[in-house]
C-alpha cells in the first residue's frame, strides 16, 4: 500500500471510529424500571414487618415477603464441551425466589408469562398441569432491549449444570418472578413494553447475588474449596453471618457431608429491585451434617474459566 492510500486507510478508520463514538454518545437503550411514581408516599416498612395490608403491592413484595438469594457450588456443568462453564472463585446464581412470610411459597403464578421449556414441577399441587413453552429463549428477551452487559454477566454467573443456561433462567423467571408482586406487569405502568419485566427481573437477581459474594466470604474465614480438608458446619455458618447478618440455609448432598448450596433469606424494605435487604437467620433446616465434617470440593479444572478477564 502506498504513503496515500495508507493515509487513506488511516483517515477512513478514524472518522469510522468518531462515528461509533458519536453514535454511542447519542443512542440510549430503553429502560426497564417499574414505575414507582405512586411507591414514594408509602409507609417505609420491611416485607412480613407490616402491621397493617399492603395496599400498593407494587412497592413490596406482597405476599411473598421472604425473599431469598439462592446459590449454587457446582463443580461441573456436564456442558463443557459447549462452553458452558463455571466462574473461577466464585459460586453461581441459582434464583431470588419469593417466599412467603410464614416459609410457604407460590411458584408459576402467571401461565401469560411462562417462558420454561420443561416446568418443574410439571404439575402445581393444586393439580394443574404447567403448559410447556415452545417459544423464542429468555435471553433473545435481553437481546431485544440491547442489554448485552446483562448477558454477558449472566453468561459468567448464572451458569447451569445439566441444561442449557438461557432454560435455567426462564425457569427461574417462570416459576418465581411471576409470583413476585413488584414485577407484575401493572408495576410498569401505560407504557410498558413486552418483556420489559423479565430483563428487570434479570438485573435485580444480579443486583442481589452481588450482595453475597460466597466464595470471598468463606475464603477470608479460611474456608476454601478442597478435596482433602473438612470443615465443621458451625464455622460455615459463623464466616456467612459475620459478614452477611443471618445464618443462610446450607444445602449438602451425599448423607449431609458435600456443600452444594447457600440460600439467604431477607425481609425488604421496598421492592425487589431496588429495595434495602435484611438478613434474617434461614427458617429452613439445614440439610447438612452437624457433626460429621463436611467436604467443599474443589472443581474440576476443565470446568472453570477466569470470568474477572475484559473480553
Amino acid at each position: 500500500m502506498s504513503f496515500l492510500g495508507s493515509a487513506v486507510f488511516a483517515l477512513s478508520a478514524s472518522v469510522a471510529v468518531n462515528a461509533l463514538a458519536y453514535d454511542a454518545l447519542s443512542f440510549s437503550l430503553p429502560n426497564t424500571f417499574p414505575d414507582l411514581a405512586a411507591c414514594v408516599n408509602e409507609p417505609i416498612v420491611f416485607s412480613c414487618e407490616n402491621t397493617t395490608a399492603i395496599q400498593n403491592t407494587c412497592c413490596s413484595p406482597t405476599p411473598g415477603g421472604l425473599v431469598l438469594q439462592t446459590q449454587f457450588w457446582d463443580t461441573y456443568t456436564g456442558l463443557e464441551k459447549q462452553g458452558q462453564l463455571l466462574p473461577k472463585n466464585s459460586w453461581t446464581i441459582h434464583g431470588l425466589w419469593p417466599d412467603n412470610c410464614d416459609g410457604s411459597f407460590e411458584q408459576y403464578c402467571d401461565f401469560s408469562r411462562q417462558y420454561d421449556p420443561a416446568p418443574s414441577p410439571p404439575v402445581l399441587p393444586d393439580g394443574t398441569k404447567v403448559p410447556v413453552y415452545k417459544g423464542p429463549g429468555v435471553d433473545t428477551f435481553v437481546a431485544d432491549f440491547g442489554r448485552l452487559d446483562l448477558l454477558d454477566y449472566m453468561e459468567k454467573y448464572w451458569v447451569s449444570q445439566g441444561q442449557a443456561n438461557n432454560a435455567f433462567w426462564a425457569h427461574e423467571f417462570s416459576k418465581h418472578a411471576t409470583c413476585t408482586s413488584t414485577f407484575d406487569v401493572a408495576c410498569y405502568g401505560p407504557n410498558y413494553k413486552k418483556h420489559q419485566d423479565v430483563v428487570n427481573f434479570f438485573d435485580a437477581v444480579v443486583r442481589a447475588f452481588k450482595q453475597f459474594p460466597t466464595y470471598d466470604m468463606l475464603a477470608a474465614a479460611g474456608i476454601v474449596p478442597s478435596n482433602t480438608t473438612t470443615y465443621k458446619l458451625s464455622d460455615i455458618q459463623n464466616a456467612l453471618k459475620a459478614q452477611s447478618g443471618g445464618i443462610p440455609y446450607l444445602g449438602c448432598g451425599n448423607n449431609g457431608t458435600v456443600l452444594q448450596e447457600v440460600w439467604y433469606f431477607n425481609h425488604v424494605s421496598g421492592t425487589e429491585q431496588f429495595g434495602r435487604f435484611k438478613a434474617l437467620d434461614s427458617v429452613t433446616n439445614t440439610s447438612c451434617s452437624a457433626t460429621a465434617g463436611i467436604y467443599y470440593y474443589e472443581r474440576t479444572h476443565s470446568s472453570e474459566r477466569e470470568v474477572r478477564l475484559l473480553p
